[in-house]
């Protein structure tokens, strides 16, 4: 977005004419829902409406020079536009709807740190205050917001220009423990690391990976032990962004014991720097947006870590957390030969298996019953031997030919962080259309991946026989624990992410800024997009002991540390 990486110079020029008088009159307006979301409103029972036309539906937008609403519809009706066009100067408006910049001139969403820190402020104060007069009906206990019995209604941002979360932190008082309906909860009973993130503008897909990465034990441990140095990496590097460094603040803040949510509008911002395609407010897809920083990544620590003389294997955290190798095999029908090749990968995307959809055991059959597909049925599907078409005819070495084939994925090397991806969205190239797969899918809190590696598909394909391995994986745990799942809720369009983690055998739900505990039946029955499952050690553990915190070393001799309360 070209009003993100390169600042509005509109917004810039109302900020040099009239301060943040303007935030501090909008953030008097700011509401917010039970669940967390913010918008604007000049009264409570008064309907929001266009001081052109009257009317109330299409897009609201409050105008920070005259507080003028003014509405923008989609069949063409843009009164918003009209305001800008007849008065000069008013190009910077506020999305009601959103509690979001948005600039007329350049036809844009914009961000600004200072807007964000008004609404931020008045979010959480009122949500404190809701929660200390009693308005909140959710009996599960809110872990996002710290109570104070001196609250400060009136944030007059003039005055605290470099007001950050540590600041709102003393800002709202701080009593030592949580408010759940006026009672205070020691903050000991809640793991370490449990901490909201705020919504920038559409930006959940940004925070439910976020929360993946931040209890990902072998990305956890080496920035919480100091692996990455961001004095240093500044003094030694010429990249303006890092990814890397903005990581490692977003790991100082949430694991500092602050529970108020914090703010990662730096690590956005410097991700749209170096993904300009995908630099805008429009909701992104996670699983793209989860590749695309460790891709980041691993170009700023692999520059540091360097690559294995002997193998070439990659040693920056990314590869050694969640680096696997898949093997596939390719034979010819006609004599037999088989080639193999060999390919990296950072996670696997499953297509799901409706072929072999079961009801559920236990459960009385009803024509109505869609059956019920499993995360191991897609693993199934994912190694099964595929029957490649007259069309996708492959060269044969042995016959010095093109011949059909079948080709047999299976997983060579397991990585010690295991990223499952579930395809539920498809594109269809005839139709020209997208589509979500809302087929509710079952997964293991506990998964046994021996049935998936390479040893035991090619046994199994030559009816069990001993062939003799080149590292063989008898050596290495195939035994994960899930710790983290990333839901998606809603339409193609205009669905909402989340994240679930488990800590210390407790589910936490991660909605954005709020943090509610679950149960395990709220996680099964939720929509799975990707799934995060960490490697058990072979012996010396009990199963459920640490959560699959004490992990076998690093190809690189380094070993993952366990810390207390994180998992």
């Amino acid at each position: 977005m070209s009003t993100a990486l390169n600042p509005c110079n509109h917004l810039l020029d109302y900020k040099k004419r009239y301060g943040l008088k303007g935030f501090n009159l909008i953030q008097k307006w700011v509401k917010t829902s039970p669940y967390g979301k913010t918008h604007m409103g000049k009264s409570k029972s008064e309907i929001p409406r266009c001081s052109f036309c009257c009317g109330y539906e299409g897009r609201l937008y409050i105008c920070l020079i005259c507080s003028s609403m003014s509405c923008s519809l989609p069949s063409g009706s843009n009164h918003a536009l009209l305001h800008m066009q007849t008065q000069i100067g008013h190009e910077i408006a506020v999305d009601v709807q959103r509690s979001e910049l948005y600039c007329f001139a350049c036809d844009d969403q914009v961000y600004d740190p200072d807007f964000d820190r008004a609404v931020i402020c008045e979010q959480i104060v009122g949500n404190l205050d809701g929660v200390r007069s009693g308005n909140n009906n959710n009996k599960r206990k809110r872990l996002g917001f710290e109570g104070g019995l001196n609250l400060n209604l009136n944030l007059n941002l003039n005055l605290n220009l470099s007001l950050d979360l540590k600041d709102l932190k003393r800002v709202v008082g701080v009593s030592g423990g949580e408010w759940d309906h006026g009672r205070r909860i020691s903050k000991s009973c809640f793991p370490v690391g449990l901490r909201g993130l705020n919504n920038l503008g559409n930006t959940c897909f940004m925070n439910s990976v976020l929360q993946a990465l931040l209890h990902a034990p072998p990305v956890r441990n080496y920035f919480l032990s100091g692996r990455h140095d961001r004095d240093l990496c500044r003094k030694t590097s010429s990249d303006r962004f890092c990814l890397s460094c903005d990581i490692d603040v977003i790991f100082s803040a949430v694991f500092s014991g602050d529970r108020a949510p914090y703010s990662p509008a730096q690590f956005l911002y410097s991700w749209w720097r170096l993904s300009e395609n995908l630099a805008c407010y429009e909701q992104q897809d996670a699983h793209e947006f989860f590749m695309s920083v460790l891709d980041r990544i691993h170009e700023k620590e692999g520059k540091t870590k360097g690559t294995n003389k002997d193998t070439g294997d990659c040693h920056c955290v990314v590869h050694r957390a969640f680096s696997g190798l898949l093997r596939s095999d390719v034979t010819c029908t006609t004599c037999g030969f088989t080639s193999t090749t060999y390919d990296p990968c950072v996670d696997i995307s499953l297509d799901f298996n409706t072929s072999v959809d079961r009801i559920a055991p236990n459960k009385p059959q009803k024509s109505t019953d869609l059956g019920i597909t499993t995360l191991a049925s897609c693993l199934d599907l994912f190694t099964r031997p595929e029957k490649l078409g007259s069309d996708q005819k492959l060269y044969c070495e042995n016959c010095r030919e093109r011949h059909e084939s079948v080709k047999q994925m299976s997983i060579k090397k397991l990585p010690l962080v295991l990223c499952l991806h579930v395809k539920r969205f498809e594109h269809s190239l005839v139709r020209k259309a997208s589509r979500k797969i809302d087929r509710h899918l079952q997964f293991p809190f506990s998964l046994d991946m021996t049935p998936y590696v390479s040893s035991s598909i090619v046994r199994k394909r030559f009816g069990n026989r001993i062939f003799a391995f080149d590292g063989d994986e008898s050596e290495i745990s195939t035994n994960f624990e899930v710790f983290a799942v990333i839901t998606h809720s809603g339409m193609l369009e205009s669905g909402h992410y989340m994240t679930y983690l488990r800590l210390n055998e407790q589910w936490y739900k991660c909605d954005d800024a709020w943090i509610t505990e679950v149960d395990d039946e709220v996680v099964r029955a939720s929509q799975i997009y990707l799934v995060f499952y960490v490697q058990k050690p072979n012996s010396g553990h009990k199963s459920g002991e640490d959560g699959g915190c004490h992990l076998r070393s690093s190809p690189s001799g380094d070993s993952f540390v366990t810390i207390a309360g994180c998992c």
